[in-house]
């Protein structure tokens, strides 16, 4: 890609592309005609992946952890660059994306709602005020408030605790009984501040009402206040006391009924948290013998997990373009262009160790990554950081796409010391 060599078209401001969704991101500005700038740390610009750095048209080096200083920095860079769009692609700051946009005029998301998209206790606070059904839930400060409050009885059994603010099913535990509740809220509680940037979190600690049922996810990309519903994709988790991703499958096998329900639902949640120029990542669960999907979480960022890749390639819609249209207050191309199916699966360790093998094979209709070589550490099973690669397999149905993809996992190789 050439972004940063000399396109013509607007530019758009992105408060730190790193991540799994920051190639997505220039990808999509390639095809878009876009120039696309980043806003981080200079340190962390420094250890970007060439792909990375050789694709922005610019930097405007700041401390995104000072909220003063990061929008001063970024509104001077605006007033230089001019770029006509402001996105955040890391979650925590989108917050400051809303402030940012605001300060400078351009399309942005409601500022003042848009801590909720970033800490779930207000999040829950949120949704509850919107009317947006989700779970019961309650906020604690520390293991005996959460024990006072499991006492009640009143979030039922089992109870999901998780961090007011992070991602990547990290800290989040289900627990089933007052014994391992404790050390469920000190796993919650052990993230104070945000890699790589330092940026520090609230160690408050969300109880949540277990809801039952098959998990769903579906993004939503909001223009000028109005929501234009995405794909609901299904979504696969280990069982037990972590509920790591294992994998996600689109289209999502729900009747067309059913279908818009989920995207009705999650478009509510995404406006009830702000959302108004920008996309939403929604996660849902729907309860054994109904139809009311229920709102666990939302997100004002493009989903991880490769899932832009996995819509795409099984609908012809790029997630991404679809974002930086929305930030530049142009009508989102929403429409499926491709009636496929397609299904990724994450290559997962029985325990923590070192990496002494890894082989994916090679089947057609997939491709795979793995992320980590011999002799890289493996982090105990416990959250999304665990992962060791993937495969995504293309199909024509959702099923068939589904069951290659468990099937490649299945025959691949994995030995940890």
């Amino acid at each position: 890609m050439t972004i940063g060599a000399g396109l013509r078209g607007p530019g758009v401001l992105v408060i730190e592309p790193m991540g799994n969704a920051g190639r997505f991101l220039t990808e999509a500005a390639d095809r878009l005609g876009l120039r696309l700038y980043a806003a981080t740390h200079k340190e962390v610009h420094d250890a970007y992946p060439d792909r990375l750095r050789s694709a922005l048209a610019g930097l405007c080096a700041t401390d995104l952890t000072d909220t003063a200083r990061a929008l001063d920095d970024m509104a001077a860079f605006c007033r230089l660059h001019r770029p006509a769009g402001v996105a955040a692609c890391f979650e925590l700051f989108t917050p400051l994306a809303a402030l940012l946009a605001e300060r400078v005029g351009l399309p942005g998301n409601d500022p003042r709602l848009a801590r909720a998209a970033r800490n779930k206790v207000l999040m829950a606070e949120a949704f509850a005020a919107a009317g947006v059904p989700a779970p019961r839930w309650a906020a604690a400060r520390d293991a005996a408030q959460a024990h006072r409050i499991a006492a009640t009885g009143g979030l039922g059994r089992p109870l999901v605790v998780k961090p007011a603010e992070q991602g990547g099913s990290w800290g989040v535990s289900v627990v089933d009984g007052p014994g391992p509740l404790g050390a469920a809220v000190a796993a919650a509680q052990r993230f104070t501040h945000a890699r790589p940037h330092g940026l520090r979190l609230d160690t408050t600690v969300l109880l949540q009402e277990y809801v039952p049922g098959p998990e769903y996810s579906c993004d939503t990309v909001v223009a000028d206040g109005v929501a234009h519903p995405l794909p609901v994709v299904r979504k696969d988790t280990t069982p037990g006391r972590y509920r790591i991703e294992t994998g996600h499958t689109c289209p999502a096998g729900l009747d067309e009924e059913l279908t818009g329900i989920v995207q009705a639902t999650a478009a509510r949640a995404a406006l009830a948290v702000g959302i108004r120029n920008g996309i939403a990542h929604t996660e849902l669960k729907i309860p054994p013998g109904t139809r009311t999907p229920y709102v666990i979480e939302t997100g004002a960022r493009l989903p991880g997990d490769n899932l832009c890749e996995v819509v795409e390639a099984a609908t012809g819609i790029s997630e991404a373009a679809a974002h930086l249209q929305a930030v530049l207050g142009r009508v989102p191309d929403t429409a499926p262009t491709a009636a496929g199916a397609a299904s990724i699966r994450f290559l997962l360790p029985e325990r923590g160790g070192v990496l002494r093998r890894a082989a994916i094979p090679a089947v057609p209709g997939t491709h795979s990554e793995l992320y980590l070589r011999p002799g890289d550490a493996v982090p105990e099973p416990a959250d999304s950081s665990c992962r060791i690669g993937h495969v995504v397999a293309r199909a024509g149905t959702a099923e068939r796409a589904r069951d290659v993809a468990a099937e490649v996992v299945a025959r691949s190789r994995v030995e940890v010391g």
